[in-house]
């Protein structure tokens, strides 16, 4: 628990390797099929490509296997593993325990937050089943966090950055139910970012047609430290569908903050090298919907982003007057520049946006100032010149060395030690030569030593023992050099830190007896493994066709009462005839409920219904 690990998500190769390069102590990545992100998935080529080069840095490669499973897939899914554990994969991110049935190589298994990892009892039940660390739910609060590691040992991954799914992850059953696309099968069609309507008993709108369900995107740039306070040892950026630029920006951002906290705390990071960006990181530059700390600190914060489902970016100020093509903003508005995007929400709350042509201080030459008026409220989602300096930027990821060169009764040896212990000698002959001018000769030696561009080493000191001091070509340097870096970098990987995990057969009793569809049980092996666990009564999962009318297929700490000031515990609550539903474009209702006592909503879905359940047999 003294190592403290940033976890980037990698659409690709590519976008791994810039995560890496850029401060991440390991990456996630899914392959072809079975990662929960249909369009993020990557060959085992590649995959194997991203594990070599993380390597390098004694970073790990998490691979996403976190779907659940129908019967005819298991075969395909155990030979996938197999294949992962091959190549060198750091642990299996996962959500169908079917697979704990298997006979699974001895790779470390992570449950996904898929798997509702929301209370000591589940959490604790999974460590004693084989999980080496949980990824929790995202709605947990602090308190909460600080109870689960007093419960139990297992490693602790939390959200720290990213969109937010409205309901508790692998709760939701939305998207299935509307249009059979399962998000727990990775095919959310992402119907919480649509407009919905609020209405009363009465048939009484209670608000006008908005992004109902539509969340802002998760930051605790500023909880940090609280959170490594509370036992978490994995801070995790989700977006493994967002591309190159956004990873770099907010594995950079966060990398300086924990290089800060880390200090303090007398923690380190999980890998190893130093990261020069060549830029200045902004998480508010890149994709966002405007940022919340969600319930980590309580029910209080902002969460919602009912006017938008998009990017809404960098809040700029508000327009102070507007002309013919060109608009002025408040004096201290940022500085803009030609290929700026601007945007806005005009009198109908409808997003906007216009393209900036020129810009002098804060008078500012637009496409078009249709809509806009003195007031206005104005946000730039395309930082034209942050983002050119990104592209261009080389970040360098550098292994810290130590040199020390001495004159041996053999020759010339070179000993290497890195910043994490590792160390070697190198003895080439040579005959000796005594320099005709010490001093020039050491500033040769020095700057040849030095010259570790082409590696992952960055040398920062190198020690003498030369007396008296030789004549060393630089041709016989360089060939030194080259191959205490190539003997350094295989005795880094002989000795990499390597973890061991893999199922824990038991009878260990999970914390209910009965699961209805929301256990998420989709075949045979996942029932087996419950049923051994102690669960008498289990019910197949939504998408074994399960008809869910009258099912709840959301549940979410989100709260449409207390977003319209409608809860009891709020002064001086707004009163409306219950029970409410949402209803959506096509006119699909969608009932609510609230438990007030779990201060949770609960949304149903209203359909006649098409055929009876069904389940899975012994």
């Amino acid at each position: 628990m003294d190592q403290i690990e940033l976890l980037s998500p990698a659409k690709d190769l590519e976008t791994g390797i810039a995560a890496i390069n850029c401060g991440a102590d390991a990456v996630y990545i899914g392959p072809s099929r079975y990662g929960a992100r249909k369009a993020a998935g990557n060959s085992l080529q590649d995959i194997q490509q991203l594990i070599d080069y993380a390597h390098k840095y004694w970073a790990s490669v998490y691979v996403t296997v976190n779907t659940l499973l129908y019967d005819e897939e298991i075969e395909a899914v155990e030979r996938l593993i197999r294949q992962l554990y091959e190549i060198g994969a750091d642990a299996l991110i996962i959500q169908d325990v079917g697979l704990l049935e298997l006979a699974l190589p001895p790779i470390p298994l992570f449950a996904s937050t898929q798997m509702h990892n929301h209370t000591p009892e589940r959490i604790a039940f999974l460590e004693k089943v084989g999980f080496q660390r949980v990824i929790m739910a995202r709605e947990l609060s602090l308190s909460q966090i600080k109870d689960i590691r007093a419960a139990t040992t297992i490693e602790l991954e939390a959200f720290i950055h990213g969109s937010l799914c409205v309901s508790y992850s692998g709760q939701c059953y939305m998207s299935y139910a509307i249009g059979g696309r399962s998000a727990n099968r990775g095919q959310c069609a992402q119907p919480c970012r649509r407009q919905y309507s609020l209405v009363d008993a009465n048939n009484k709108s209670l608000t006008d047609q908005r992004f109902l369900l539509s969340l802002r995107d998760l930051n605790l740039s500023d909880s940090l430290a609280d959170l490594i306070d509370a036992g978490v040892c994995s801070f995790k950026i989700e977006g493994r569908l967002k591309n190159k630029a956004y990873v770099m920006n907010v594995v950079g951002h966060y990398r300086q903050l924990l290089d800060e906290i880390l200090v303090d705390r007398d923690k380190r990071a999980s890998s190893s090298g130093t990261t020069n960006l060549g830029f200045s990181p902004n998480p508010l530059k890149t994709f966002n919907r405007g940022y919340t700390s969600y319930f980590l600190h309580g029910r209080g914060d902002i969460v919602a982003a009912p006017d938008s489902p998009k990017s809404i970016g960098e809040p700029l100020g508000k327009v102070s007057a507007v002309g013919k093509g060109v608009i002025t903003l408040e004096k201290n508005a940022p500085l803009l520049s030609a290929g700026d995007g601007l945007c806005f929400f005009n009198e109908e709350i409808e997003l906007k946006g216009t393209l900036v042509n020129a810009a002098e201080k804060n008078t500012i030459h637009v496409d078009q100032t249709r809509e806009m008026i003195p007031g206005l409220k104005i946000y730039r989602n395309h930082d034209y010149a942050f983002l050119s300096r990104l592209s261009k930027s080389r970040p360098e990821r550098k292994i810290q060395i130590k040199f020390q060169i001495e004159s041996v009764a053999d020759g010339i040896q070179l000993t290497a030690v890195d910043e994490d212990g590792c160390q070697v000698a190198v003895t080439v002959p040579f005959d000796r030569i005594v320099a005709k001018s010490p001093k020039k000769s050491l500033a040769i030696i020095d700057r040849q030593l030095r010259k570790l561009g082409g590696t992952e080493f960055a040398c920062t000191q190198v020690e003498y023992q030369l007396d008296p001091v030789l004549f060393l070509p630089v041709s016989f340097l360089n060939k030194l050099r080259r191959t205490a870096a190539e003997q350094l970098t295989k005795t880094r990987a002989e000795n990499r830190p390597q973890q061991q995990g893999g199922i824990v057969p038991n009878k260990v009793p999970f914390p209910k007896k009965e699961l209805t569809f929301q256990g998420n049980v989709l075949n045979h092996k996942a029932a087996a493994f419950y049923r051994r666990h102690g669960v008498k009564a289990i019910e197949s999962a939504a998408e074994s066709k399960r008809d869910m009318t009258g099912r709840k297929i959301m549940t979410t700490k989100y709260c449409l009462r207390y977003q319209i000031n409608a809860c009891p515990r709020q002064k001086d609550a707004e009163t409306a005839a219950e029970p409410w539903k949402l209803v959506d474009e096509q006119g699909i209702e969608y009932p609510l409920q609230f438990n007030c006592k779990a201060c949770e909503m609960e949304v149903y879905f209203c359909r006649l219904p098409e055929k009876p359940d069904e389940k899975i047999n012994e």
